[in-house]
């Protein structure tokens, strides 16, 4: 995948808006916007959305230090990506707002098991000592899940400005 110039400013800015989205909601734990940006993304740009999700990745490792927290965000994110690039393109308006939010819910509800197998394999847990890992996690998991269904509640709408701005800037 080639970028233009144009697509690789406008990839920098969405992943530095990940990042900085992230900075502004860290007052609240584990509700942010980034399963909405990662959806609303992938709507618009499909494959290409892995560019902005990967430089927000990049953005936490570089500014908070690439240490033993960020490794799983090398994938927790792309599979989020990967669960949306395999939901159907043609569903109906109103099934897929609905489809999108539970998504980044299940996303936000999932997210210490996903988690999970990074914190394992750096730290020699057992399974059971991951599943307690999981275990004490859960409650910020549910905190994470409904956060993101909420937050969730604008993948549409920030799809749709994407859209239209995409269209605006293919006329000009």
């Amino acid at each position: 995948m080639k970028l233009k110039t144009r697509e690789l400013a406008i990839f920098a800015m969405l992943g530095a808006i990940m990042y900085v989205s992230k900075i502004i909601m860290e007052w609240i734990p584990n509700v942010h916007l980034l399963g909405t940006f990662i959806v609303a993304y992938t709507l618009v740009y499909r494959r290409k959305a892995l560019y902005p999700i990967y430089i927000f990745v990049f953005l936490c490792g570089a500014l908070n230090g690439f240490n033993a927290w960020w490794v799983p965000y090398l994938y927790v994110w792309t599979v989020l990506w990967g669960v949306v690039m395999l939901l159907p393109k043609n569903m109906p308006k109103k099934l897929a707002s609905v489809i999108y939010v539970l998504v980044c819910a299940l996303h936000g509800f999932c997210f210490g098991i996903l988690y999970a197998p990074a914190q394992a394999l750096m730290f020699g847990l057992s399974f059971e000592q991951t599943l307690a890992w999981i275990a004490s996690g859960f409650p910020f998991d549910v905190m994470h899940g409904i956060g993101n269904f909420f937050c969730g509640m604008l993948i549409v709408p920030i799809a749709n400005v994407l859209k239209m701005l995409e269209r605006n800037s293919i006329q000009e």
